[in-house]
């Protein structure tokens, strides 16, 4: 019969039309600290709602025909309709921006950016803060300082060693180049110790009163670039926010429960190994996904800064856990279907009472409250 093929292909379009919006909206999953976090505050024009992405790995103009007519496409929906259902206050970006970047020259880096700019569509209006990755700007033996410093030049906030502090709704958030923190003695490393030491002096001052910190800082040992800190009385949790790529070092073992736990939920669970694999959709990164700070970099980090709550990125995978002296570490999973087939995010809300609550949202993801 002569109408069974436009039957057909009418059937194809509305089953393609039907794809495009189950793949670009996203679902979610709470993820509570203790069983009172299950009872959520309500609204409140003080709270502050942060939606943290990593892992974007944009390719500019070096993107094939696929990814700038499907991949790209799909993932500019998906923040679309994020913003339209979540309506955060501020976006951030946990690095890796760019899928190869440190291997661009500039001008390809400015295709780059452009694809970012692109991408994030209604978030342009909003406070954001993007942090460098390893695929950003490379491992610690082919550091370019000098591009380093161009490409924070490049996002609001980063200083030339790509760190940057900052303020909002009475929250206040640090982020660190996690990077050169895995360097030697080097003019990138330095700057972010410059950084921790002048936040922790603000938050002792903030908390003791300036003559008390005056005085003992009189009494620091010169920086000797090992990492070394003379413990203060802060307690732990009174801090910034942190804002890492690499994740802290875990001094306790940690099978990270919260996300195992939550893949059970997942219709479409699959094994860790593959789901690790689908990294190879694009070039080996300079470093492993298992790669984290090492302890003595993540020591100094807790006895100089004690962070509220730490959000890190590179895994690809989403983690919630506790380290050994009560801080919460949260991974944001990658959010693009170059190294995953179910790309994810997080969203934060900072309530009045310092209590953040985290929800875990991805594409087509089915979970239990």
């Amino acid at each position: 019969m002569a109408w069974r093929p436009a039957v057909m292909g009418l059937i194809l379009i509305f089953a393609l039309v039907i794809f495009e919006e189950w793949v670009s909206i996203p679902s979610c999953k709470l993820v509570p600290t203790s069983s009172t976090d299950l009872e959520l505050d309500l609204d409140h024009p003080d709270d502050l709602k942060v939606m943290l992405v990593a892992n974007l790995l944009l390719l500019g103009s070096e993107s094939s025909f696929f990814n700038s007519n499907f991949r790209d496409y799909y993932l500019s929906k998906f923040f679309r309709k994020s913003f339209e259902s979540l309506k955060p206050d501020m976006l951030l970006v946990l690095g890796d921006v760019s899928a190869k970047g440190s291997e661009l020259t500039r001008s390809k880096w400015v295709s780059v950016l452009h694809q970012f700019h692109g991408l994030l569509g209604p978030f342009i209006g909003l406070p954001y803060h993007v942090i460098l990755g390893d695929r950003d700007i490379g491992e610690c033996s082919k550091l370019n300082v000098k591009l380093v410093n161009w490409m924070a030049s490049n996002f609001p906030g980063l200083d030339s060693a790509g760190c940057g502090a900052f303020e909002i709704s009475n929250i206040s958030f640090v982020s660190l180049n996690a990077v050169a923190l895995l360097c030697g003695n080097n003019n990138l490393r330095f700057g972010v110790e410059k950084v921790v030491e002048r936040e922790s002096v603000d938050l002792q001052i903030e908390t003791e009163g300036a003559a008390e910190v005056m005085n003992k800082a009189s009494k620091l040992r010169e920086t000797d670039h090992n990492f070394g800190w003379k413990e203060n009385s802060i307690s732990s949790g009174s801090g910034p926010v942190l804002l890492l790529h690499f994740p802290l070092y875990q001094t306790v073992d940690s099978n990270c429960s919260g996300f195992n736990a939550f893949k059970r939920t997942m219709k479409h669970s699959r094994e860790s190994s593959n789901m690790l694999g689908s990294r190879r959709l694009v070039e080996t990164a300079p470093y492993k996904l298992s790669q984290s700070l090492p302890r003595n970099a993540t020591e100094y980090i807790f006895q100089a800064l004690k962070p509220r709550i730490v959000f890190s990125a590179h895994t690809h995978e989403f983690c919630d856990q506790l380290h050994s002296d009560g801080t919460r570490e949260v991974s944001v999973p990658a959010m693009t279907w170059n190294a995953r087939d179910d790309p994810g995010f997080v969203v934060a809300t900072f309530h009045r009472n310092r209590r953040a609550v985290v929800v875990f949202k991805g594409n087509g993801w089915e979970s239990q409250a």
